[in-house]
C-alpha cells in the first residue's frame, strides 16, 4: 500500500486523434518543442488493458480521465523500422556466417562455402522479413484497435503552466479533439 505522503499530484494534457498521421505529427512537434518521450504516453494495447482492468474500453472517451488506464510508452516509426531492419540483418548474417564457417572448417572449398553462404543468408533473410512484417503488423493492429474504439489517446505530462498551454496548442493544431488538462496521482 503506497504511503499517502509519497503520493504526488501532477497535471497532464489528454487528447484524442482520429488518424495516426495527425497523432504522429503532434508527437513530432511535441518532441521538437522540448518535450521528452518520457512525458508522452498512449493507451496500452487491448491485451494489457484486459489484463490490468479485466475489461476493454468500449470508447476512447471512457479512458481519457481514468487514472487506472494502462499506458504504453511512445515508440517512433523510426524505432519500429530499426527493429525490423535489425531482425532481417541478424537473420541474414548469422546463418550465412555459420554455414560458411562450417563448410570451410570441414575442408570444403571457398566456392562451396560462398554458394552455401548465399543460400543460408537468403533463407535467413526471408525468415527475417516475415518476422519483421509481424512487428509492423502488430503496431498497425494496435492503431486499428484503438481507432475502432473512438480514436488514439495521447497523454502528455505538463509540469508547468507554460507547457500546459504549449501542449494544448500543439494538440489542437494537429486535429486532436476533447483536449483538456487534468490532475493525476503519481506514486
Amino acid at each position: 500500500m503506497p504511503n499517502d505522503a509519497a503520493t504526488e499530484f501532477s497535471r497532464e494534457a489528454v487528447g484524442v486523434f482520429e488518424t495516426s498521421d495527425s497523432l504522429q505529427a503532434a508527437i513530432d512537434e511535441l518532441l521538437s518543442s522540448g518535450f521528452n518521450r518520457a512525458e508522452i504516453s498512449l493507451l496500452a494495447g487491448e491485451d494489457a488493458v484486459q489484463e490490468k482492468l479485466g475489461h476493454i474500453y468500449e470508447a476512447a472517451a471512457a479512458a481519457e480521465d481514468d487514472p487506472d488506464a494502462p499506458r504504453t510508452a511512445y515508440v517512433s516509426p523510426e524505432s519500429i523500422g530499426d527493429a525490423e531492419g535489425g531482425i532481417i540483418g541478424i537473420l541474414t548474417y548469422i546463418p550465412a556466417t555459420l554455414t560458411a564457417g562450417a563448410i570451410v572448417a570441414s575442408g570444403g572449398t571457398i566456392a562451396a562455402a560462398a554458394a552455401a553462404t548465399a543460400i543460408a543468408g537468403g533463407v535467413g533473410a526471408m525468415i527475417g522479413v516475415l518476422l519483421a512484417a509481424g512487428i509492423g503488423e502488430s503496431h498497425a493492429k494496435f492503431l486499428r484497435d484503438q481507432m475502432e474504439r473512438g480514436g488514439l489517446l495521447l497523454w502528455v505530462l505538463t509540469p508547468t503552466q507554460e507547457k500546459e498551454a504549449r501542449v494544448v496548442e500543439i494538440l489542437g493544431k494537429h486535429s486532436a479533439y476533447d483536449v483538456h488538462i487534468h490532475g493525476v496521482k503519481r506514486h
